[in-house]
């Protein structure tokens, strides 16, 4: 049976089994299927009062915040409902997002990642989520079900000419646009599959599509013609893996898989400008009885790897959920964050935070941090 898709705070991936009841293995391939749900809210966290960067600012704060030697940003201040799915225009110096801020459906914004004026770029009564830059920065590709199911639109920077590129009764989302701004590539659910598939389609109305293979949010390489995306396993307990594929004159080659782990569910892949890197988060079920938290709940932290698997390394602190990583064109990799007890627009540079970096793949960094020492989760 297909699954509901919610997208009211953000496209967290729950896989049946693995949301507050804990992480049991699914039986099949088929019956791992995508259920975006609302992300629960911290309760009772050392997160609220202290993390690896030190204390948080209060909201009356300048909110482009900067903290001694450590590379952490945050961009967004929501305090009802929450922001999520942030993307950089190629300049580096404006962000689009999701947000459901001012309604309870999210819509798109805009806004410089060092201002504090926000621009709303879409108001519509269904859902808006995913939003992604053209590689020339006057057009956004996103998902909406505006039409009914989800499906991919694109709009100009400045809210005209929205322009729905699929159509048909998949449910289809996260687009990411080819280097030359041509095509887009997605995932899509058909009905009564039970299987998130992996197509391309070039990026104008009733576009003609191309099935790559099966996966879910793909990302294209900025540089080359090879797209990286998740995985699920059909053997054992690693749920998700980050894969990546060649196109050869349009053609699928050469999948490989990149990062995986016997412990985590790896998500949300998206490559470094150069494209030689990968970020992606590693998602876990911290338990009720981890003293740091009092509930269950679903623990994401950000990492990064080489593009051929080697040198993994945890960029955030295992004490809140921080997910959707995206790479700017300056370095910086922004995500969203429940870090201070909502949901907003955090980013970093990677090597640049106080204890160096949070953990690798041979363990941890740590320079008399808040972080104890311990071999970081995902590691394998």
């Amino acid at each position: 049976m297909r699954k509901r898709i919610h997208a009211l705070i953000g496209f967290a991936i729950l896989l049946p089994g693995f949301g507050m009841g804990g992480c049991a293995e699914p039986e099949s391939a088929q019956d791992e299927q995508l259920t975006i749900e609302p992300r629960p809210m911290l309760s009772a966290s050392r997160d609220a009062q202290i993390t690896l960067f030190g204390e948080l600012p209060d909201r009356g704060e300048i909110p482009f915040y900067s903290r001694g030697a450590t590379s952490l940003l945050r961009h967004t201040f929501t305090e009802e409902g929450a922001d999520f799915d942030p993307n950089v225009d190629p300049t580096g110096e404006r962000m689009v997002f999701a947000s459901t801020r001012h309604t309870i459906r999210p819509d798109l914004y805009v806004k410089n990642v060092d201002g504090t004026a926000v621009t709303q770029l879409t108001a519509d009564p269904s859902s808006d989520v995913q939003p992604a830059f053209s590689p020339d920065g006057r057009r956004v590709a996103f998902a909406s079900d505006r039409a009914g199911n989800w499906d991919i639109w694109v709009v100009g920077v400045d809210g005209t000419q929205p322009t729905q590129i699929t159509r048909g009764p998949e449910d289809e989302v996260h687009p990411s646009w080819s280097p030359d701004g041509k095509q887009v590539v997605f995932c899509s659910l058909p009905p009564g599959s039970g299987q998130w598939e992996v197509w391309i389609a070039d990026a104008t109305a009733a576009a003609t599509k191309s099935f790559i293979g099966y996966g879910v949010f793909p990302e294209w390489c900025p540089t080359h013609s090879v797209i990286a995306f998740q995985r699920a396993r059909q053997r054992g307990s690693r749920w998700f893996s980050i894969w990546t594929v060649e196109l050869v004159q349009g053609e699928p080659r050469h999948p490989t898989e990149i990062a995986s782990s016997s412990e985590h569910a790896l998500i949300n892949p998206s490559w470094s400008p150069d494209g030689q890197k990968l970020t992606y988060c590693t998602v876990r079920t911290a338990p009720a009885s981890d003293p740091d938290f009092a509930t269950a709940v679903e623990i994401a932290d950000v990492w990064i790897v080489n593009a051929d698997g080697r040198s993994r390394t945890r960029l955030t602190d295992g004490h809140s959920s921080n997910y959707g990583p995206v790479w700017s064109n300056q370095g910086r990799i922004f995500f969203t964050s429940t870090r201070g007890g909502h949901e907003n627009i955090w980013s970093l540079v990677p090597g640049q935070n106080p204890a160096r970096d949070v953990g690798t793949e041979e363990g941890v960094i740590s320079q008399g941090s808040e972080l104890e020492a311990r071999t970081p989760p995902g590691a394998s």
